[in-house]
């Protein structure tokens, strides 16, 4: 028998056995009676109005936590303060006279409506938390900053700092797809839920990784370049051609899109200033690759990067037509933003 229904057949007998009690002292007593009668319909009135129905300030979607080993009296006065029930009072009476061997089961629980107390009582000794799981995308080429961004605007639980901290030396193995979470994920979970992504889609390529002959660290640092340059994959393979390149003849990268990761900020166009920061990422100061990856790649820019096209080329752009193209010489590739962009 459901909670809801032990405790109506308690009030059932309850009343039955008050107006049975009325109607005898009514018979003698008529104004004993009517005092009864009185009384009864002042407490109802009490407790329906002062405990029974749901608090104004009832916190709908909003995640209320029952510890571990919390006692009943512990979990009454906690629904109290967080204003899921009216009375820690009422609680504990209507749990006790209804089922005493009900129990409080512990964990988060999210409520998508207000609820009288009886509700209440039966979410919480049944255990149904009400966590409804949330469905997070994470864009391909997302850094790790923006990735806490994202999970903290949606997940209750999420500490965005936590996660920073851990996952900045985690940047670009954290994998960029659609998750689902309960809402009370931590930032640990997360992490590992996209780390091992990373890992398994990595498998449908690793072959090709593993004939290309770089290090798996230099193929997701460069992947994660191609991410930021291209979005067609032709054009990744190419461009990936013209990047590993300029690394053989021990040319600066000159990659435009470490700016933005640099500023922390998802777009950024540089100036000529930005290109003397002073950064490791800065690939117009230094020659050779960033120290790690500027944002988390797709597999298909991870597969360009290993499959590049060969080319004798060490220039390229987007032109307003939408194409890519490229030049083996600087005079070549002024020509082209005359004619291009210009």
């Amino acid at each position: 028998m459901s909670f809801t229904a032990k405790y109506e057949r308690f009030c059932g007998a309850l009343l039955s056995t008050l107006r049975a009690a009325v109607r005898r002292r009514s018979a003698a007593l008529p104004t004993v009676g009517a005092v009864l009668v009185g009384v009864v319909g002042a407490a109802s009135l009490y407790a329906y109005f002062g405990m029974y129905r749901p608090p104004v300030l009832f916190p709908i979607r909003t995640m209320v936590t029952i510890p571990e080993g919390a006692t009943i009296t512990d979990t009454a006065r906690l629904l109290a303060t967080e204003h899921v029930i009216r009375s820690a009072v009422a609680f504990r009476a209507v749990l006790r006279v209804a089922d005493p061997e009900a129990q409080v089961r512990a964990g988060d629980y999210s409520f998508d409506r207000r609820l009288t107390l009886l509700e209440t009582i039966g979410r919480v000794t049944r255990g149904e938390f009400g966590l409804e799981p949330v469905t997070i995308t994470i864009p391909e080429g997302a850094t790790t900053y923006r990735m806490a961004e994202l999970f903290a605007a949606k997940l209750a639980r999420f500490d965005a700092a936590a996660f920073e901290a851990v996952a900045r030396d985690k940047e670009g193995y954290l994998y960029p797809d659609t998750y689902v979470f309960l809402p009370n994920a931590t930032a640990s979970q997360v992490l590992d839920a996209m780390e091992r992504t990373f890992y398994e889609r990595l498998r449908t390529v690793e072959d090709k990784v593993a004939t290309f002959g770089r290090p798996l660290h230099e193929v997701v640092t460069l992947a994660s370049l191609l991410e930021k340059e291209a979005y067609r994959d032709e054009d990744r393979r190419e461009i990936a051609g013209v990047l590993w390149r300029r690394l053989a003849v021990g040319m600066p990268l000159q990659v435009d899109a470490v700016f933005g990761y640099i500023e922390r900020r998802e777009t950024f166009s540089p100036k000529y200033s930005n290109l003397e920061v002073d950064s490791p990422y800065n690939t117009y100061r230094h020659t050779g690759l960033p120290p790690g990856p500027i944002g988390s790649p797709s597999i298909a820019s991870i597969e360009a990067a290993v499959t590049p096209e060969e080319t004798t080329a060490l220039y390229y752009l987007h032109g307003r037509d939408g194409s890519l193209h490229l030049a083996r010489t600087f005079s070549e590739h002024i020509r082209n933003r005359r004619r291009f962009l210009e």
